[in-house]
């Protein structure tokens, strides 16, 4: 294990990210509990709004100059509380795991990894790929070179090693249930070729006995499902100020869900395909039934 891979292994605790989610939540009640829009709140700090925005939903760093002066434009006068609120922002502006990668990290990428680190439930549907937390090494690469093909070996490489540090979410004792629905495509498609295909479904049939993951495929048979308009994840958590984010992964940036009426509609349609996919028990059977097809062909 490398000394980078390590430092992810070190840090990989939810910590600091749900610090960063509880405090925004924290400051986002208090001004509207003022009455404040955010656009008013950013003038004391001389900032925009959007700047308010993104405190509030936990995806910057805080300065403690902006965190005392939005404390005594929402009335907090308690010095106790006070101390209280710059010791969460202290704890949430410790380093994420991910940092050591930021030279092949996308920064539109960075707040997926801190919410994925966060969550204690991630629902996900995917047409065209495993999911990243349960892909192999080989196929990740594969995978990874489609979408930077101008990259050099070492670039892959160690994309690759991120990918693979972001895996040991699922090894915390504190690990996310990890709820994945796959289009039977994702299990038919050779990316990196057949045999990397074949590992990689071998290594889906042992993770769909973990505790932590529940597995499900939409057969080619089933038609037209609930989530024909492409695969989106939906991240639950443990904290009831912390609202549920649909995270939808485009070509060159990620896009984050937060409004309760939008969330609310993917959290049915994966809901109806939970339903409309066969069901859990039946994924080792379908997995074994394709690997044999696949073993057929070597």
């Amino acid at each position: 294990m490398s000394d980078e891979e390590a430092e992810a292994e070190t840090n990989g605790s939810s910590g600091a990210t749900v610090r960063r989610l509880q405090l925004g939540a924290h400051l986002r009640a208090l001004r509207r509990a003022k009455g404040l829009t955010r656009d008013q709140a950013g003038y004391t700090i001389r900032a925009s709004e959007s700047k308010i925005s993104r405190m509030e939903l936990g995806r910057v760093s805080f300065k403690e100059r902006d965190v005392t002066d939005l404390l005594k434009l929402y009335g907090v006068d308690d010095p106790g509380e006070t101390r209280r609120v710059l010791t969460m922002m202290r704890e949430a502006n410790a380093p994420s795991w991910w940092q050591a990668f930021g030279d092949v990290l996308d920064t539109w990428f960075q707040n997926y990894l801190d919410l994925e680190q966060a969550a204690e439930l991630i629902r996900t549907y995917e047409v065209q790929f495993v999911p990243g937390l349960l892909q192999t090494d080989a196929y990740a690469r594969a995978v990874i070179k489609l979408g930077h093909e101008s990259d050099g070996p070492d670039e892959i490489d160690r994309r690759a090693r991120l990918r693979m540090a972001r895996k040991q979410v699922l090894e915390r004792p504190d690990a996310p249930r990890l709820w994945a629905v796959l289009d039977e495509a994702v299990l038919r498609r050779p990316i990196g070729g057949w045999d990397v295909l074949r590992e990689q479904i071998r290594y889906l049939l042992k993770v769909s006995e973990s505790p932590q993951v529940r597995l499900q495929v939409v057969p080619f048979e089933s038609g037209g499902h609930a989530a024909a308009g492409g695969a989106f994840s939906i991240l639950r958590f443990p904290h009831e100020k912390l609202p549920d984010v649909v995270y939808i992964e485009h070509l060159t940036n990620g896009l984050y869900l937060e409004r309760r009426e939008e969330v609310d509609k993917y959290a049915a349609a994966i809901g109806r395909l939970f339903i409309e996919a066969e069901r859990p028990n039946r994924t080792p059977e379908i997995l074994r039934a394709i690997l044999a097809e696949l073993e057929s062909r070597s």
